[in-house]
């Protein structure tokens, strides 16, 4: 398991350092102007000097993210759940769930913005949104995948709903759902960055919103990389958890 965690940290080290170069020659071959995209330097020198500043809109971020994905995750899991156990339910609900994937995620966050105000609760609820479908697609998937022997072989035991869901259902679906979830944490962060956008007072987001309109490119350009930092290391934390949590599954990466 070291090795594999050592070998990912690599490629992704590796990868960054190939951009940061190719972006550092873009810009001394081109002598674009700072305002329009900094150089490599610039912008590290500045999310140095502005640590203090960043910290806490990262740390803002991050709680709606993470509080984000938990509601999002719970949610799409329980209406897989719903779905799989009561037909009914599936054929009038599967049509209004398609139907709402057509309204545009910046059409949506106004509409938080105004129910829930301009704190982290609307944020948290955008972020829950942006990731409700794919793990309640997933997680559905994943549960009708479970064995027919199994489930009929623990219903000639008498057991309830709830023991085969646990026992049976669910361990078979987290393979499927599992690559639901590592979606999610790479697509949560866009959704707490727009409810940011439509109104906040702190956030990466709303970083990044005032850095633009005082031309502190250099100050976008940290508050970006800080975002794209959370993003992957979330992403491989989900990874490493999931993986221990599906032990059984083979690993060919």
């Amino acid at each position: 398991m070291k090795i594999h965690v050592n070998a990912n940290v690599y490629r992704v080290l590796i990868v960054s350092l190939v951009v940061i170069f190719l972006w550092w020659l873009l810009v001394a071959i081109t002598q674009v102007p700072s305002f329009i995209l900094p150089s490599p330097e610039k912008v590290f020198t500045r999310l140095w000097q502005l640590t203090d500043v960043l910290y806490p809109h990262f740390l803002v971020t991050l709680i709606e993210i993470i509080f984000g994905v938990l509601l999002g995750v719970s949610a799409g899991l329980m209406f897989a759940i719903f779905m799989v156990f009561f037909k009914p339910v599936r054929l009038w609900l599967l049509p209004v769930l398609l139907f709402s994937q057509a309204i545009p995620v910046f059409a949506i966050a106004p509409i938080l913005v105004l129910w829930f105000g301009y704190g982290i609760v609307s944020k948290v609820i955008m972020a829950a949104v942006i990731i409700f479908f794919p793990i309640l697609m997933t997680s559905f998937d994943g549960l009708r995948q479970s064995s027919r022997e199994y489930i009929e072989l623990a219903q000639s035991m008498r057991a309830n709903r709830l023991s085969i869901l646990f026992r049976i259902q669910l361990p078979a679906a987290l393979p499927v759902m599992a690559s639901g979830i590592r979606m999610a944490m790479v697509v949560a962060p866009i959704g707490a960055i727009i409810g940011e956008w439509v109104g906040s007072s702190q956030g990466l987001g709303y970083f990044m919103l005032y850095a633009n309109a005082r031309m502190q490119v250099a100050d976008m350009f940290a508050a970006l990389f800080l975002l794209c930092l959370l993003s992957i290391s979330l992403y491989y934390l989900a990874d490493q958890c999931l993986k221990k949590m599906i032990f059984w599954q083979q690993d060919n990466s």
